[in-house]
């Protein structure tokens, strides 16, 4: 059986990718829009309602709207804004984050993709929050450092047509959202289950994509298991098994240049890569993905997937 899909707003970045994806996965055919229409209320409503599967690639309050305009009963649709993420009639798509989290994302009409940063710290902090390893209260931060794709078309052009004073401007990475009000700190909090979301502090770097999310932590911080090493062990027992999520051997001496670790080293997949280093005393866990892959096209691929009882890693 071939699926009918339908991206709205395919002419943003995660709909271009998302839009890539699909064309090579053998289960699917493409509903397009005739680009003068791609505005047209009445013809975006026909399309969502006559899709099995919509992708939302829009800002949150033009997802609403179509999550509105879908009044099919058998469109499934999977929204890649932050309009729905914490909302609890959707499904949080992120399913290797609980045991239930794939069965809830099968069953639902209604998936809301994570955020790229929300993806790497959730995947880093829900295990252990589960496990009573680390209390709900611990005041944590975290630190995410992604290639400037993540920002979207707008900020893609500031890199790459930028002048040359500019450029040199740009040459190092540089923080953002310093209101430390990031949009992504709702499910950052509602999906670790922790009881205050973490500081954060996000940075954008002078290169396309790929990104690591850091969260440090003291063993004092922990209610049990309080090494570094340990804490590694429970960390690839709860992923044991995973497609996606992989816990890298500790310490991760093959993956460390010279000292440094590459934040495009997972880039090109649907893989979140988990690290440990540290000691005793403290510990540093880090997520490396591609904020386009698993942190965004990549993660809604694979969510339709699930819905449609497809193998996960088909266009992927």
């Amino acid at each position: 059986m071939m699926y009918q899909v339908f991206v709205d707003g395919q002419e943003g970045t995660t709909g271009l990718q998302i839009k890539e994806r699909l064309e090579r996965h053998p289960e699917v055919t493409l509903l397009e829009i005739d680009p003068a229409r791609r505005k047209d209320r009445d013809e975006r409503q026909r399309l969502l309602n006559e899709a099995d599967v919509a992708f939302l690639c829009l800002p949150d309050a033009a997802a609403r709207e179509s999550a509105g305009l879908c009044t099919s009963g058998s469109t499934r649709l999977i929204d890649a804004s932050t309009a729905h993420r914490v909302d609890p009639d959707w499904a949080y798509g992120l399913p290797e984050l609980s045991p239930v989290q794939r069965a809830a994302i099968a069953s639902s009409k209604r998936v809301a993709n994570p955020g790229c940063h929300a993806t790497g710290f959730n995947l880093l902090v829900r295990p252990l929050v589960d496990a009573g390893v680390l209390p709900a209260g611990t005041a944590l931060s975290c630190q995410s450092l992604t290639g400037y794709s993540g920002g979207g078309k707008g900020l893609i052009e500031r890199y790459e047509q930028a002048d040359e004073a500019t450029r040199q401007r740009l040459q190092g990475p540089s923080h953002y959202a310093l209101s430390l009000a990031h949009k992504h700190l709702p499910e950052m909090q509602a999906l670790t289950g922790l009881t205050a979301p973490p500081v954060f502090t996000p940075l954008v770097g002078p290169y396309y994509k790929g990104m690591v999310v850091t969260v440090p932590l003291h063993a004092w911080q922990l209610a049990s298991v309080r090494t570094a090493q340990a804490l590694h062990a429970e960390l690839a027992n709860y992923y044991a098994g995973s497609r996606f999520v992989t816990v890298q051997p500790f310490s991760a001496d093959g993956q460390v240049d010279g000292g440094f670790l590459d934040p495009q080293g997972a880039n090109d997949t649907n893989e979140n890569q988990i690290f440990v280093f540290g000691d005793d005393e403290r510990i540093l866990l880090l997520s490396r993905l591609d904020n386009l892959g698993k942190g965004a096209s990549g993660a809604a691929v694979q969510n339709m997937n699930i819905m449609l009882g497809l193998p996960e890693e088909l266009g992927l």
